[in-house]
């Protein structure tokens, strides 16, 4: 079984506790998600799918937003996320 946490309820990503592989297959509170690429350990992946613009919730807080469309197994990082802290525009 592969090692991952979701940190609070309404959070929309995990955090790989282990080297996440292309293929593995997440169980998350009943629900199958397959990893789409692989994801390092210490590395968030999406729970669901998430819209452009639409907010990334970790630790029960918004940590930034999508810059993409970010589907379930996805891997979350600086490719595809942004964030809102010290942005004169937001």
């Amino acid at each position: 079984m592969k090692a991952f946490k979701k940190i609070a309820a309404n959070d929309n990503v995990a955090v790989a506790l282990e080297d996440l592989f292309a293929g593995d297959v997440i169980n998350v509170g009943g629900i199958s998600i397959t990893i789409r690429r692989d994801i390092k350990f210490g590395h968030k992946f999406a729970l669901e799918k998430i819209k452009i613009g639409a907010p990334i919730v970790k630790y029960g807080e918004v940590i930034g937003e999508t810059t993409e469309i970010i589907e379930p197994g996805d891997h979350v990082h600086i490719h595809n996320l942004r964030s809102l802290r010290a942005r004169s525009d937001k």
